[in-house]
């Protein structure tokens, strides 16, 4: 067991803007951010875990480990076990309830930074704006630890119904659905400063903004839309910077400023499963498997299981899926500490996924560092999905879907106002939240306090593989027992 460290605060406060990007903190339209980052250090290479998508990466942030340790590989992916007959889509309740149920209510087997609060006696409370699947995997077991989880979605969406009551009774009816969610964002604020803070006081508050993600998927990440929704969540958590500076001990409040991954653009809608259809592959997808050999999900990203015992067509399907332009990295169950099991292919645990749950195939599709209609960096492709072209994806490991913001600032932060290259990542947000309380991680947790100095030198180390005319390297950072993607080529 880790030894518990001095405790340097007296709570802590995280804030998560879903989807930002780092090179979109500017004082035009996050001045509150900029004002935290004034007062602690801004960790500017700050990864994600792969796949880069959001109910992995809250996973993620409340193990302190990747989908190697969590399982949850992917936002939708099959589950034969306990779903034969569909997808299992993470943010669904329904979906949600029946595989909890099938794993006796720990999907999530490894403890969260809320389950150890909770065993030190500390409170959790969780105000989140996005989907009722990442309300709940950022403490899955808040009800069983006394916790407190307010779902956007209301009573349905939370363990916790009693918190969207309380909100009710506080704040008022929930805002009605708009693009951007501006009101939405206007409520979390609310609801932070006149209730959870003063009154409910945890030890650690979370509140989850939904913006800008959602606009960036739908408006693109440059457009008007888009930044409305930045602007509003930025102005949403400078309330929160208002209430702790007004506080007599806001020295002792420490506060965190995260997003749990990127997005690019997409610039082309490849019809990938309908390809391999027509190159005699029987691939289903969600729940339509008669006949089906394959179920496979995808977007930039995407996984693919056999439905049946025939190994030789998860060969014959990885390579195919190298035959195809647009198609950069195609990844497997580890052979070695780099191979995947089939040939040509990158091992998923090197890229931090290879839980039992793992696919026989992953794939992320072609992107580049080309800039959009915007002039931001990172054009991508994605298999067809309900976002339309243009708009913002992730899930892939380009660095700007990879690269977060991670900004610290604590009484005790070495360097306030400075930008460090170390390397540094969600998995480092429940270990620090915990350090930062004087209170030891779970012997599960990879990520490390960022309070404190790292203990190694950073290696870095490119790791490639190929088949053919197809070859594929990802680019990896080593600390502290640590691993972070920095990037990849094909």
């Amino acid at each position: 067991m880790a030894q518990s460290e001095q405790a340097t605060t007296d709570r802590v406060i995280v804030a998560v803007f879903d989807g930002l990007r780092p090179d979109m903190v500017t004082p035009e339209l996050t001045p509150n951010i900029l004002r935290l980052a004034a007062r602690g250090t801004w960790f500017r290479q700050a990864r994600s875990v792969f796949p880069s998508l959001t109910r992995v990466c809250t996973s993620a942030i409340a193990t302190g480990a990747p989908p190697t340790t969590h399982g949850i590989v992917g936002n939708a992916f099959y589950h034969a076990a306990a779903m034969p007959e569909h997808v299992f889509d993470t943010g669904r309740v329904d979906h949600l309830r029946r595989i909890e149920a099938h794993h006796g209510g720990r999907l999530l087997d490894v403890d969260t930074f809320g389950d150890v609060l909770a065993r030190a006696g500390r409170r959790l409370a969780v105000v989140h704006t996005g989907s009722p699947g990442s309300a709940h995997f950022i403490n899955p077991r808040a009800r069983d630890n006394g916790h407190w989880t307010f779902s956007m979605h209301g009573a349905d969406g939370t363990q916790t119904p009693h918190a969207v009551a309380e909100a009710l009774e506080k704040i008022g009816p929930l805002p009605e659905r708009e693009m951007p969610r501006l009101g939405e964002l206007r409520y979390a604020a609310r609801l932070m400063v006149e209730h959870v803070l003063p009154v409910l006081a945890p030890d650690v508050a979370l509140v989850w903004f939904n913006e800008p993600d959602t606009t960036f998927h739908y408006k693109g990440l440059g457009s008007p839309e888009a930044k409305a929704g930045l602007q509003e969540a930025d102005k949403a958590f400078g309330a929160i910077l208002d209430w702790v500076d007004a506080q007599p001990d806001a020295e002792r409040i420490a506060v965190i400023v995260a997003s749990d991954h990127g997005q690019i653009s997409t610039r082309a809608i490849h019809p990938l499963f309908d390809d391999a259809r027509q190159a005699g592959f029987a691939v289903a997808q969600r729940d339509e498997f008669d006949g089906a050999a394959f179920v496979a999900t995808g977007g930039i990203s995407g996984e693919i299981r056999r439905l049946n015992d025939e190994r030789d067509g998860v060969e014959r399907i990885a390579h195919w899926l190298m035959q195809q332009p647009a198609v950069g990295h195609v990844f497997s169950p580890a052979r070695n500490e780099v191979d995947g099991v089939v040939g040509g292919s990158l091992s998923l645990a090197l890229l931090g996924n290879g839980h039992e749950r793992q696919p026989d195939l992953m794939f992320i599709l072609k992107s580049d560092l080309a800039a959009d209609q915007y002039g931001l960096p990172g054009l991508g492709t994605m298999t067809p999905g309900d976002v339309p072209l243009g708009g913002g994806m992730h899930g892939g490991i380009n660095p700007h879907e990879l690269n977060t913001v991670l900004i610290v600032a604590a009484e005790t932060t070495e360097g306030r106002g400075s930008l460090s290259s170390a390397p540094a990542g969600i998995i480092d947000i429940g270990p620090t939240v915990l350090g930062l309380l004087g209170i030891a991680p779970a012997q599960t947790m990879q990520g490390r306090n960022l309070a404190r100095p790292a203990r190694e030198e950073a290696r870095i180390a490119r790791h490639s593989a190929g088949r053919g005319g197809f070859s594929q390297h990802v680019d990896i950072v080593e600390q502290d027992g640590r691993r972070f993607i920095l990037g990849g080529g094909h």
